[in-house]
């Protein structure tokens, strides 16, 4: 069923043209369905995450076609983008990008404030709900430079979660994580794919978070391999 499908791009071709034109993507095509968890692999510099901004409507300068929920996104002004993904995507770095003076509940809730649907009230309600489900319920007060590194990654994740994005997009999710704590996030996005139906797309460099996942999509200069 077509709407089933989160994503799709279609013959997905991109350029690099400094110092010199370099073909960084070739004729990419594939769909991810709602609720899948795909982990995209491949050596450093085979694309990967290139593709991942592609993807997530940040890199514009690109051939072919891409689509999200059913939205074709090619060909859409930068604003007309910015708030697809405000209201659409959540994003997971491999550094989490907090305001290191913002408690971790200040932080969750910014992406809200920004999109202006909900009162400050339920914003509030709704990042305390997230902090919950990430076991930081007791870390919501604390600034986030006083939080471990896994638990900073936890508030990244909430934050990303605060506007119920159907994609959330992981550059490297784990890169900067012990295996504990690697293991806490790789269940937090098995969790949100299965209970949620929440399309989770990551970036890793890790075979074992990899092999876990629903689906793998591996590049290898540029190419997808079958």
């Amino acid at each position: 069923m077509e709407n089933n499908i989160a994503l799709s791009v279609k013959n997905l071709t991109k350029y690099f043209y400094e110092p010199e034109t370099f073909q960084v993507l070739k004729d990419i095509s594939f769909d991810v369905h709602k609720g899948e968890f795909l982990s995209l692999v491949g050596k450093s510099g085979s694309g990967k995450s290139t593709m991942l901004y592609v993807l997530s409507s940040m890199d514009t300068d690109y051939e072919g076609s891409l689509e999200i929920n059913n939205v074709l996104l090619t060909g859409k002004t930068q604003n007309e983008l910015a708030a697809f993904r405000n209201a659409n995507i959540g994003f997971v770095f491999q550094f989490h990008y907090l305001l290191p003076e913002f408690s971790s509940l200040d932080n969750v809730m910014l992406p809200a404030l920004k999109l202006g649907r909900k009162s400050k009230e339920e914003i509030e309600y709704d990042a305390m709900e997230n902090l919950n489900l990430l076991g930081l319920n007791d870390q919501a007060l604390k600034s986030a430079n006083k939080l471990s590194g896994g638990q900073q990654q936890r508030v990244a994740i909430a934050r990303a979660l605060i506007n119920n994005p159907s994609i959330i997009m992981g550059d490297e999710p784990t890169g900067n994580l012990d295996s504990k704590n690697t293991k806490i996030v790789f269940d937090i996005f098995k969790q949100l794919a299965r209970e949620k139906g929440q399309t989770i797309i990551t970036v890793t460099h890790d075979d074992d978070f990899a092999a876990n996942s629903d689906l793998i999509i591996e590049l290898q200069d540029g190419e997808l391999l079958k």
